[in-house]
């Protein structure tokens, strides 16, 4: 099978979980950027940035004219992490493929539990809101997007309701706006550092990433969320293992 089409298909699955879960699609972009396109962890975070900003603005866009995003909790929550995806963003590149890719999977693995016990994260009252909180868990969220390339919308979404005290489906929404401030952020900071990428195989990876939003937010309107969660949870736990045991050979 062609890059091109392995990069659409992988492309395609990633924007289908950002729009419909809010995350978790670009903890499936680093690995498939890897095994199946070739990209080392470095180049492989930091073309995920862009494919997940990009995805992430579009989805972001479809979320704000339903009324789902809440801007000034998302701005807040994504000022916290300025300065630590910027950091990160710069760190990374110096630091050990493998150490990358185990870091990666340990994330994804995360991810995937938190997928597969989304009562943890679902709450429909309301919560005071605790400023401290807020800026720690925003702050978080920025590190882990700089180092690792990844939007961190399978933290965002929860944070965002307990932390917050945002619905569910708000903070789908308003996860959208953070993933896309901090992925920008990260990937301005690598400029001049990250390994060079083939963008000319980034390129139709985002373009079938940005259709998949836009079906993954229909999707989520027709299909019990609970479902979608699990199908993508067990896909991301099986990524996870094969990257860590990558990382440990």
């Amino acid at each position: 099978m062609s890059a091109l089409v392995l990069g659409l298909l992988a492309g395609a699955v990633t924007g289908l979980a950002l729009g419909a879960l809010g995350g978790g699609g670009s903890v499936l972009a680093v690995p498939a950027l890897m095994y199946l396109l070739g990209f080392t962890p470095a180049a492989a975070a930091t073309a995920s940035l862009v494919v997940v900003a990009v995805t992430s603005v579009t989805a972001l866009g479809a979320h704000a004219r339903d009324g789902t995003v809440r801007w000034r909790a998302g701005t807040l929550f994504a000022a916290a992490g300025l300065v630590p995806a910027a950091v990160g963003g710069a760190v990374s590149g110096r630091l050990p493929a493998g150490l990358l890719t185990g870091a990666f999977a340990v994330v994804a693995a995360v991810a995937a539990l938190r997928m597969l016990r989304p009562s943890a994260a679902v709450r429909h009252d309301d919560v005071p809101v605790r400023t401290g909180r807020v800026v720690q868990a925003g702050a978080g969220l920025g590190a882990v997007t700089g180092v690792l390339g990844v939007g961190g919308g399978f933290l965002a979404v929860p944070a965002l309701v307990n932390v917050v005290g945002l619905r569910m489906r708000a903070a789908v929404g308003t996860s959208l706006l953070v993933i896309t401030v901090n992925s920008l952020v990260a990937l301005v900071a690598r400029a001049g550092s990250a390994e060079p990428v083939d963008w000319t195989a980034v390129a139709p990876f985002a373009a079938a990433a940005v259709l998949g939003a836009w079906d993954g937010k229909r999707l989520a309107g027709k299909v019990d969320g609970g479902t979608l969660r699990r199908i993508f949870a067990y896909a991301l736990l099986a990524v996870a293992l094969f990257m860590l045991a990558d990382a440990i050979t």
